[in-house]
């Protein structure tokens, strides 16, 4: 199912004009790096190369204005360019009981049904209620432990060490419009509808933005060391439509109690509904990124996926089976204050190669004549 790349100018929240944004087009040129202040876009690609380049300068001034007609003829590219891409797993109660389901049901879709019922009674409650890293916490995992129901899983969603990996390759991420892709030999597998966290070197967050943490169940199912390939392929990670400052009119606070709304389409008929809010999840998005960073040092910056409520057990094509991709699905993340993420699906395969890496970036932005300064 093909994308018009003309109506992304609409998948922009509904009060753009009163915020400042910050993302990339393709120009006939090459990626440029754009900002909307006051509904005006600026190309800022004079003004700093790159996305990193202008968050790690808060250098969100200046910029050649562009008019509405010739933005809308360029393609939207992921917001972000040099930033490591990082994600938090497990952040949710419900998707910590799935990610228990693909572990003991070893990525065997049929299985999830049955497992889920067990593990709901075993666990006698409902685990939203529980603090990670707290003495109730602690006594939970005491006594599931001693009836042989523990699991590395809940060990990251109710420990005090959230589960941090590293998401894909930097510049590997696709924007709104573009092919998502899932492994051609996955049977069993999802979207990720997840708020998107930005950071500079500093490791302070500047903004958020909305984005698709493409995964493979049957493949994280069948041994968590398998989590590289279940979630690093070719264009198994969206990001957009653009990433939005954070100012007076949008803070942090309104990225924690963002509602997030999903909708799967599929050329079969087939149509998901499905919703996430921040409200619900187990640490604060700040204690996540803080365990982001740890020791360690990010000097283009980075974005951290946040995690997801979304539970995809709605049956698709036979009842136990729950929700599987097929070639041809539209995904549609959308919130309130970011905008909206739509992406067609296809496999990691088919989708378009990814071809231009730093090396090729910078060769680009030494031809154009933007990295004298």
């Amino acid at each position: 199912m093909a994308l018009d790349r003309q109506p992304w100018l609409d998948a922009l929240p509904h009060d753009w004009r009163d915020g400042s944004f910050l993302g990339r087009i393709a120009t006939p040129d090459g990626p440029s790096p754009i900002m909307l202040r006051g509904g005006v876009a600026h190309d800022m690609a004079r003004v700093r190369p790159t996305v990193a380049h202008l968050i790690a300068d808060r250098a969100f001034d200046g910029g050649t204005p562009i008019e509405a007609e010739t933005l809308a003829g360029f393609d939207l590219l992921s917001p972000i360019d040099l930033q490591c891409v990082k994600a938090a797993g497990v952040t949710f109660a419900v998707s910590a009981l799935e990610r228990v389901i693909e572990e003991r049901a070893r990525g065997d879709h049929g299985r999830a049904a049955s497992l889920r019922e067990g593990l709901e009674r075993a666990l006698g409650g409902d685990l939203r209620g529980v603090v990670p890293g707290s003495a109730e916490a602690d006594a939970l995992k005491q006594r599931l432990i001693a009836e042989g129901m523990w699991s590395q899983y809940l060990e990251v969603a109710i420990g005090p060490d959230a589960e941090i990996f590293t998401k894909s390759p930097v510049l590997s991420t696709v924007g709104w419009g573009a092919p998502v892709g899932f492994r051609s030999d996955s049977t069993w597998n999802n979207p990720e509808p997840e708020v998107v966290v930005v950071a500079g070197p500093d490791g302070r967050a500047i903004g958020a933005t909305l984005g698709n943490d493409v995964n493979l169940r049957d493949f994280e199912g069948r041994s968590a060391l398998l989590l590289g390939k279940a979630k690093d392929n070719n264009a198994s990670c969206s990001l957009g439509p653009l990433i939005r400052l954070f100012d007076d009119g949008f803070t942090m606070d309104d990225v924690a109690r963002a509602e997030i709304a999903m909708t799967i389409e599929g050329t079969d008929g087939y149509r998901l509904n499905g919703a996430s809010t921040m409200s619900e999840i187990s640490r604060h998005p700040e204690e996540l990124l803080r365990q982001a960073l740890s020791e360690h040092h990010y000097p283009d910056g980075l974005v951290l996926f946040c995690g997801t409520l979304f539970a995809p057990t709605q049956d698709r094509d036979e009842a136990g089976r729950g929700f599987t991709h097929k070639v041809g699905d539209v995904v549609t993340i959308a919130s309130d204050r970011l905008g909206t993420l739509v992406n067609p699906v296809t496999t990691s395969r088919d989708a378009p190669a990814w071809t231009m890496g730093i090396a090729g970036l910078f060769h680009n932005l030494a031809m154009r004549g933007l990295l004298a300064a």
